[in-house]
Order: structure tokens, then C-alpha cells, then sequence
């Protein structure tokens, strides 16, 4: 289904570079990029260009618009978000998305990945110590930064700055200008390594759906479609909030089926269990 054809990777910020190689090598695709296309009309992660639309409709549209310039029928995209994670506000999370968009066989694919495995992170920079703390923690120079005036202006904005010299210049110009500045991590995938190990990773776990035939029909794409609670509690024996079986379901005809998580594990852990650990 998708040996030898092309596929058009919608990035600007070198993803090509973490996505082809592994797509290329695991489904025979050919993977290009077009110069032409400008993903960051889709929204930009320093808000010159707010984004829209959710991360699954913006990545759509990226296909949709690289499959237009490219005259190709095949498109992939990725989307990032970063915020807090949704059960522990405490903790900074890289949720990334990876969008396949098979126009000749009218079938979309998608894959997700949520890792705390990021260095998303902001702060007022007053003096040089206070920057020093944000740079540490921001993982410089290996991952770059972006200055600007404050949090919600564009004005004296400075990205992808990862280099020590550059930074000079643009912390004293800042402070000498305006007293104090807003330091944020650069996310843009070519300037932050530990993204680009998510974007790897959620790849991966597209190739495993574009793997996985349903048994009914041999089409890709068989995959979980919800989640069943009720692993029951190794002391008490209630059912438990944690997943004991998943259901597949093919996209092409509907079949779906129930597997357990995994053979081995028959109960929870009573430190998961509402009755033995309210």
C-alpha cells in the first residue's frame, strides 16, 4: 500500500531529518520536502501567527496544503504542544502528534505521544544571574532560546539564538533597552533536541500502526480505538481504574477486537486500588 510511492513531509524546521529516514526504511516510502511551503501560517509557537485550530485539524491542514503544492497524494505532518501535564500541573510535557494523509486511498492515520521528556520552560530575565538559572534549565547551548520584550509582544524578539556570543549581544541589548526581557525555550524541532527525540519516538509508533494488519481485511492501520478499565486489585479483587484489555478496530471495515494488555499482568498493584487506597 505504501511501497515505493512519495509522501511530502510538511515541516520548515528540518522534521524531514527525524521522519524520513525511519519511514523510508520501514514502509519503502520516498520521502521530499517543498521550499514552497510556509508551515508557520499555521500558527507559530511565539504567537506572530496564532494557530487556529486544534493540533489534529492543523496538522491536517499542513498535509492538505503540502499535497496541493506538491501535486503529491501523500502527506505527512507532525504538531507539538507544550504546557502543563494534564494530571500534574507541576510538570512541563511534549505532546506530539504525527498526521498521514493518504489521499489516493481516502484514509488518514495518526499517531500520539506524550513525554515529560522536554525542557519547555519561560521566564522574566531581570539580571544576569536570573539568566543564567533559565539557561541551565533550558539546557543551553544544546537547545536554543528566544528572546523577546515581554510574554505577549513580538516586539524585539530574537529566536534560535545558541551560541554564547549571540546571546551577549541580545541580553545587553535587551536590559540596556527595556530593564528586563521574557527568556523562553526555542520548541521549533530543529533547535531542540529532546523534542526531536519525541517526534522520533511518536514516529515509531505510527510506523507500528501502518504495521499492524487488521485480520479481517489485511488493510493497515489496525490499532487500539479505547481503552477497558477493571484490572482487578491483587489484594481485594474490585475492578480498578486501569486498563485491562484494549479494542482494535479497523478504519476500512469496521472489524474490531479485544486483547487483553498483556498476558502477564492479571491484577493491579493496590496502590492504584480505590477501596485499599482511597
Amino acid at each position: 500500500m505504501f511501497k515505493g510511492r512519495s509522501v511530502i513531509i510538511a515541516s520548515k524546521h528540518q522534521k524531514e531529518n527525524i521522519i524520513a529516514p525511519l519511514l523510508e526504511n520501514e514502509i519503502g516510502v520516498n520521502c521530499f520536502v517543498s521550499d514552497d511551503l510556509d508551515t508557520d501560517l499555521f500558527g507559530t509557537f511565539t504567537g506572530e501567527v496564532a494557530r487556529l485550530n486544534d493540533p489534529v485539524e492543523t496538522a491536517r491542514q499542513k498535509c492538505l496544503k503540502a499535497i496541493e503544492i506538491s501535486g503529491y497524494d501523500m502527506a505527512i505532518a507532525s504538531e507539538g504542544s507544550f504546557g502543563p501535564h494534564p494530571s500534574f500541573a507541576f510538570l512541563n510535557v511534549d505532546s506530539e502528534i504525527i498526521f498521514l494523509l493518504d489521499k489516493k486511498n481516502n484514509v488518514e492515520y495518526i499517531s500520539h505521544h506524550m513525554s515529560n521528556e522536554t525542557n519547555f520552560n519561560a521566564s522574566v530575565i531581570n539580571n544576569r544571574e536570573e539568566l543564567n538559572d533559565f539557561l541551565e534549565l533550558a539546557q543551553f547551548p544544546g537547545h536554543a532560546v528566544i528572546f523577546r520584550k515581554s510574554k505577549d509582544s513580538s516586539e524585539g524578539i530574537f529566536k534560535g539564538i545558541n551560541d554564547f556570543k549571540t546571546l551577549d549581544v541580545h541580553y545587553d541589548y535587551l536590559i540596556n533597552k527595556y530593564g528586563s526581557f521574557y527568556a523562553e525555550t526555542d520548541m521549533r524541532a530543529m533547535f531542540n533536541p529532546t523534542r526531536q527525540k519525541v517526534i522520533k519516538e511518536t514516529t515509531i509508533k505510527l510506523i507500528e500502526k501502518l504495521k499492524s494488519q487488521c485480520p479481517n481485511c489485511n488493510q493497515p492501520g489496525f490499532s487500539i480505538f479505547r481503552a477497558i478499565p477493571g484490572l482487578k486489585c491483587s489484594n481485594c479483587g474490585a475492578p480498578t481504574k486501569s486498563t485491562k484489555a484494549y479494542i482494535y478496530t479497523c478504519q476500512f471495515c469496521n472489524h474490531q477486537l479485544e486483547k487483553n494488555i498483556t498476558p502477564k499482568k492479571l491484577f493491579e498493584d493496590p496502590m492504584f486500588c480505590d477501596f485499599c487506597n482511597p
